[in-house]
């Protein structure tokens, strides 16, 4: 366990130096630059102060009686391998600077030395030490996030997403993520937001592209009264209910021209005008973009500003498509049946093996949101204790035929569920052949004449659209 933070302001140091007057010096000079400040006169002491309580920095001589600075310096790592430690010492040969560093130390410095080089040292090492706290932080959040299911997800490629997220959330900088529909864009926002230091100020999410040009203009910039024939009266912007906050456009490849243009004014300057305005308005907003389209490609087209792709693309964060990250499937099934039969007031509901292959088999082309709507639909209509084939759409245990004449035939016999089976793989291949059955015997690689009395044999209605293949069937 990490010893108690010691609190201050600007900072906490542990001196930790046999020479009494290198002691006092050195507690002069830091408390007077606004630096809380303890002694200790061995390795020992000041790993028992260190114990106590954790310092931002401690400043520890190399040569002391006991158990001497490198040695102490190990101890001090092993007791929180974050600690920030500048080594001092009057031997500040090549080989002690190596041994430290080597050891962890943060730097070394020589005796004599500057004040200005002390203080410098130790303002980087607090700030190293603010940065590995603030890390630790978001990591602890982000893991929370995961666990109350507001981002699934243990793929690698999600992992990379999550230290994304991490790295950028608690700066100010543009963020654009990138995906196809339903891949969870704003979800991604919202943890960007959440997770930084505006979380307690708006998130405003928006889909550009679901408004005309004219509505999403007044819907972001707000109008003043009179600005058109309906502005009965002034109205703010999403712009200003976002301010100190974090405004997600969602689809932001789809704005028209006009719009993009004043976008790019707003993270330029940070400023905006109403809608037959004439005043500037000053707003301090982050903005997170989401796009499932290519912004390069839509630039090289004339369709999208070229400065204001720049703009946005500062930090990219791309999600995959679930079909890139399969083993993550089970843990959002089990998510979702959790969330829906908890909202339906249902027991839970198992989940049979043979679901989890039919989903895991299927390619989900609306990506989280499409595997969301299965489970929903399933819960919603299971009778039972668990959930079982028959309550899957066609398109995803149609690949599996097999799965779904079990589940909609319990008490078929296996001779049944493979000539169901069959019927069904004939039909799906005559469809894709335009009912063509020549070309349909050709990829079954089976006489023509075995095609034709399989049709027969099984019921297999041929297209009465194709004549021909009518007549080819009885040939």
């Amino acid at each position: 366990m990490k010893p108690e933070r010691r609190n201050s302001r600007k900072g906490s140091v542990l001196v930790v130096d046999d020479e009494e007057i290198m002691r006092e010096v050195l507690e002069t000079l830091l408390s007077n630059e606004g630096y809380r400040v303890d002694l200790a006169k061995t390795g020992e002491e000041g790993l028992e102060a260190y114990g106590r309580r954790a310092y931002d920095v401690v400043l520890l001589d190399v040569s002391m009686p006991g158990i001497g600075g490198l040695r102490a310096l190990e101890e001090f790592l092993k007791m929180d391998p974050d600690a920030v430690i500048l080594m001092i010492t009057a031997y500040a040969t090549f080989d002690t600077a190596i041994a430290a560093w080597e050891r962890g130390a943060f730097g070394c410095i020589r005796k004599p030395f500057q004040n200005e080089q002390i203080t410098a040292q130790i303002a980087a090492g607090i700030k190293r030490r603010r940065k590995e706290e603030e890390r630790r932080t978001l990591r602890r959040a982000m893991s929370k996030a995961v666990d109350r299911g507001e981002i699934v997800g243990r793929s690698d490629v999600m992992q990379e997403v999550f230290r994304l997220v991490e790295q950028v959330a608690p700066a100010r900088s543009t963020v654009l993520i990138t995906g196809e529909s339903g891949t969870g864009k704003e979800l991604i926002a919202k943890a960007i937001h959440m997770n930084s230091p505006r979380r307690d100020r708006p998130f405003i999410p928006v889909n550009t592209g679901s408004m005309p040009a004219d509505l999403l203009e007044s819907t972001l910039f707000g109008h003043v009264k009179g600005a058109f024939t309906s502005a009965v009266s002034s109205k703010k912007g999403l712009f200003e209910v976002a301010d100190k906050g974090t405004l997600f456009l969602d689809e932001i490849g789809t704005m028209s021209m006009e719009t993009q243009a004043k976008i790019l004014r707003v993270l330029q300057d940070r400023k905006f005008m109403h809608l037959g305005g004439i005043h500037e308005v000053q707003v301090d907003v982050r903005i997170v973009a989401a796009t499932n389209v290519d912004l390069r490609q839509a630039v090289k087209d004339g369709k999208f500003r070229e400065d204001l792709f720049y703009r946005l693309n500062v930090i990219t964060i791309d999600l995959p498509p679930l079909r890139n990250r399969k083993e993550d499937i089970p843990l959002l099934v089990e998510h979702f049946v959790k969330r829906f039969c908890e909202e339906n007031d249902k027991p839970r509901l198992a989940v049979s093996s043979s679901v989890l292959h039919a989903l895991m088999d299927y390619n989900f082309p609306g990506n989280v949101r499409e595997l969301e709507n299965v489970m929903e639909r399933a819960v919603v209509l299971a009778s039972g204790t668990a959930i079982t084939p028959d309550l899957l759409p066609d398109s995803i245990v149609g690949r599996n035929s097999t799965l779904s004449m079990i589940g909609s035939r319990p008490d078929a016999s296996l001779f049944d569920i493979m000539e169901d089976a069959e019927r069904r793989i004939i039909s799906e291949m005559l469809e894709k052949c335009a009912w063509n059955q020549t070309e349909a015997a050709k990829r079954f690689r089976i006489p023509l004449s075995t095609l034709n009395q399989k049709i027969k044999r099984l019921g297999i209605e041929l297209d009465k659209r194709n004549g021909n293949n009518g007549r080819e069937a009885s040939a």
